[in-house]
């Protein structure tokens, strides 16, 4: 009997098989190295990356000046706790609230930093008696408790309940909903100012300002969640620029330190201080390493011009796919904000991600028929123009399938 060769992926799939909670769904590749919106598997095959690290890294791999910071912050400290002054945590504080506004608090995720919101509104709201927070359908806010029961999706609360109490959910671009759903029990009101896992769902013109006039006249806290569209993924800074309304406090992750751990919370100077010392704290949170790997993060984008680069390809990206939407049924809407691509199906879009994968490019699906992609800001045209045209081969395949 011949025996046939098992792949260096095959190898650690493996030890994963063996050793491994099998909690993901993992494609049968082991990913060993990447530059720029290529990455390499342990078998030799380069693929282009639209979704690099789930949006987390936003200058592709191994961007040079990050991988500088991590090595030459390692050399001299990794982490010390926050019982100590740590410089680099105050340079990139002072780097991100000097971008947009308050003050802030390093953890390790968006569902940490989510947390810490969610905390904030409580304990800022706790004299009166204030502890409800509205959020909204089709959001997501994360995998801990409290993220997750903020997360207006009941797929993910299957088996877990019950939930955490003081949630409501309204529907995004509902006015009258949510103002009903307030109470003398509401602290605040928490939204993606564009929904990524639900579809990258843009909302309607006027919504989030009327949110913002709701919170001042109630007297509530107005959070955005901006894991995803933080850090100059829309084309500005944080997403909440974009249409023009500040928040009282926003979240951040995913791409805040270029691929490394890391999340924060920002918040108006006025309410700094509900969160106490003794309330809320996170061990890693603003290490050393992470914080010189998000200001390289920073200083790469603004250095070089990425914000801009950002907005003129979403315009080329735009103009390709509204063409390809011309020619296939099967595409229900394109929703573009910056380096935020959604195509909306008529049909499941998960077997465009195995298609795409086949030839070389990957993808997401999110909320069973939206395509999007989060592509690394630095991307170049001629790269996002080759995903761009498997995937138009991918999806016209799909339509004639049907």
């Amino acid at each position: 009997m011949t025996q046939v060769a098992l792949s260096k992926s095959q190898a650690t799939i493996d030890l994963f098989d063996e050793y491994v909670i099998p909690n993901y769904r993992r494609y049968p590749i082991a990913l060993v190295g990447g530059e720029g919106s290529h990455v390499w598997d342990a078998d030799g095959r380069r693929y282009l990356d639209l979704f690099p690290g789930w949006g987390c890294n936003i200058l592709g791999y191994s961007p040079p000046a990050v991988v500088r910071a991590i090595q030459e912050q390692a050399a001299k400290l990794i982490h010390v706790p926050n019982t100590w002054y740590i410089e680099a945590q105050g340079r990139f504080a002072e780097f991100l609230c000097s971008r947009s506004f308050g003050k802030a608090f390093f953890c390790n995720s968006g569902a940490e930093a989510n947390e810490a919101a969610i905390k904030l509104a409580r304990l800022h709201g706790s004299a009166q008696g204030r502890y409800r927070i509205i959020t909204f359908e089709h959001g997501f806010h994360g995998r801990t408790f409290g993220a997750l029961t903020a997360t207006a999706q009941p797929k993910y609360h299957e088996g877990l309940g019950p939930m955490l109490a003081g949630f409501r959910y309204a529907k995004m671009n509902d006015l009258e909903g949510v103002r009903q759903l307030i109470d003398s029990e509401t602290a605040a009101i928490m939204i993606e100012p564009v929904q990524g896992e639900g579809g990258v769902r843009i909302p309607e013109p006027g919504f989030l300002q009327a949110l913002r006039d709701l919170c001042d006249e109630h007297g509530l806290l107005l959070i955005f969640d901006e894991v995803q569209t933080g850090m100059g993924r829309t084309g500005t800074w944080f997403g909440y620029q974009q249409f023009g309304v500040q928040p009282d406090v926003m979240t951040l992750a995913k791409g805040l330190a270029g691929g490394v751990a890391c999340g924060a919370m920002i918040c108006r100077d006025e309410f700094a201080g509900d969160l106490r010392p003794g309330m809320h704290a996170s061990t890693f949170g603003g290490n050393s390493l992470a914080m010189a790997a998000g200001l390289a993060t920073g200083l790469t984008l603004e250095r070089e011009g990425i914000l801009d680069h950002v907005q003129q390809l979403a315009e080329s990206v735009r103009v390709q796919l509204e063409a390809l939407k011309a020619r296939l049924p099967i595409i229900r809407e394109i929703r573009i904000c910056g380096m935020m691509i959604g195509i909306d199906l008529t049909i499941p879009s998960t077997p465009a991600v195995a298609k795409c994968m086949e030839r070389g490019v990957l993808i997401n699906a999110t909320n069973n028929t939206v395509v999007r992609l989060l592509p690394a800001l630095n991307v170049t045209e001629a790269d996002l123009s080759e995903g761009l045209q498997i995937i138009s081969e991918v999806l016209e395949e799909m339509a004639n399938e049907g």
